[in-house]
């Protein structure tokens, strides 16, 4: 607890909060006698003894709750192991119960601390071990939530979770040799799935909270909702955003008619009409010009990485087929798929834009691979890129360390009428890491960040002008 406290301290300081060593003991001794079972009583304690002056108490207030409450948060559910589990919910009982416990007991000590922890119900162990496995990796370059799944896997990676779903297997091996009804067994196998997702959810929300750490060290603010913390009220306003943005779209894209002068004069139709006048242009006629039909092609990431915005994202394209008649949707994580079919044929919004619309069409297991989807989508479908058509992209643009080919966005860009790309990460955060932003940036015609509810509406108003040349 003491090494914790002093780095609670330097958090502090960091963040304007002036501590001194002396307060760093006094705040020792405090929570020695306070305990910690009691967060209150140890955010008092605290708070008397780091805490001088009233402007500080806000941010005391703050960093108390992302340091000392996150990793509570993170274990919930770690506590009930499998047999408890099992029993509470009645699924098993009687003499299958009691087999189950004691091959698990007999398997235990040969499993790894992550399997323990998962399957015996042990969130002080999981604790322990992802602390450790947070050692081995730099976190330094973790700076936005889109990098989150990123680092979450490469920490279960090092806590040894390549030895999790195998003990887990192990497990169920065992119990099928022991006779379980494959009916029951296949109830523990759900459970067993449900324990080893729970595990990697800790994983993945201990990279978030170093994250958050990270940030307030840097004197940022610790998170600001996003479109995953989105209310059903703020969800409605979320789809009239898109729907604005999909319909300014569609009104910058399509050449309106806004005078009756929509071409060129035509001479000769011009004389004839005025014969009469002996051949003076006092009427004038001009050509009429075909209406254009814009394509629009829009490839979207549909990965971890972005998955705070993928049901925005799914609904956005949605919007856009409802609105035009050329509309070609796309998505990948590492593979690339075409998903045209599946959005037109739903007729509700929702169901359209849940995710199983684009698990579908490619695995949403794994890590993004832009570099391949980029090259799919060239050796597939440049061909259907014409000078009418507007490519869309939407990602974040990580690589997860793989070729970024952007060589591609120069070929599409070559072809296209416009290359547009839409990101939910803030710019700042580009190039950090396995960011690929500022290179596919400079491929594209126009880059908006779309991270928020707010930001999303401004992009609705000022991606795509009502004026202006195309």
């Amino acid at each position: 607890m003491d090494a914790r406290l002093v780095e609670f301290a330097g958090l502090l300081r960091a963040n304007g909060v002036r501590v001194s060593s002396s307060e760093v003991s006094d705040a020792v001794v405090a929570a020695a006698a306070v305990g910690v079972e009691e967060r209150a009583a140890l955010r008092s304690a605290l708070a008397a003894t780091l805490v001088k002056r009233s402007a500080d108490l806000p941010v005391f207030e703050g960093l108390f709750e992302l340091f000392f409450s996150g990793l509570g948060r993170i274990l919930e559910g770690v506590e009930r192991g499998l047999v408890q589990a099992l029993r509470e919910e009645g699924l098993l009982e009687g003499d299958d119960l009691e087999m189950i416990a004691r091959t698990l007991s007999a398997l235990a000590g040969g499993f790894s601390p992550l399997a323990r922890a998962a399957l015996l119900g042990d969130p002080g162990l999981l604790a322990r071990v992802l602390r450790g496995a947070a050692l081995q990796i730099d976190f330094s370059f973790l700076g936005s939530p889109g990098q989150t799944g990123f680092y979450g896997r490469r920490l279960l990676a090092a806590a040894g979770g390549a030895a999790l779903q195998q003990d887990a297997s192990a497990l169920e091996d065992a119990l099928r040799a022991r006779g379980l009804d494959p009916a029951r067994l296949e109830l523990v196998a759900a459970k067993l799935r449900e324990a080893l997702w729970t595990v990697e959810r800790a994983a993945r929300d201990y990279a978030d909270l170093e994250r958050q750490a990270r940030s307030a060290r840097r004197g940022e603010a610790a998170l600001r909702p996003g479109f995953a913390a989105l209310g059903r009220d703020e969800l409605a306003r979320t789809e009239t955003a898109v729907r604005r943005l999909a319909e300014r779209l569609k009104s910058r894209l399509v050449r309106r008619e806004r005078s009756r002068r929509r071409g060129a004069l035509a001479v000769r139709r011009t004389l004839r009409r005025n014969l009469g006048l002996g051949g003076f242009p006092a009427r004038l006629v001009f050509r009429q010009r075909r209406p254009e039909r814009p394509d629009v092609m829009v490839v979207c990431d549909v990965s971890e990485s972005v998955r705070h915005v993928t049901r925005l994202m799914l609904l956005f394209l949605y919007t856009l087929q409802s609105l035009f008649t050329r509309v070609r949707t796309f998505v990948f994580v590492s593979d690339l798929a075409e998903v045209t079919a599946a959005l037109r044929a739903e007729d509700d919004p929702a169901r359209a834009a849940d995710l199983a619309t684009a698990a579908r069409a490619v695995s949403l297991a794994g890590n993004s691979n832009y570099g391949r989807a980029l090259r799919l989508f060239h050796d597939r479908f440049l061909p259907g890129v014409t000078r009418r058509t507007t490519v869309i992209v939407i990602g974040d643009g990580r690589t997860n360390y793989a070729p970024p080919e952007a060589w591609v966005l120069d070929e599409i860009r070559r072809r296209a009428r416009r290359l547009l790309w839409i990101a939910p990460e803030p710019r700042w955060s580009w190039g950090t890491g396995d960011s690929e932003m500022p290179l596919y940036a400079s491929r594209c015609e126009r880059v908006a960040t779309v991270s928020s509810l707010e930001e999303l509406e401004e992009v609705a108003e000022a991606l795509v002008p009502g004026r202006g040349g195309a």
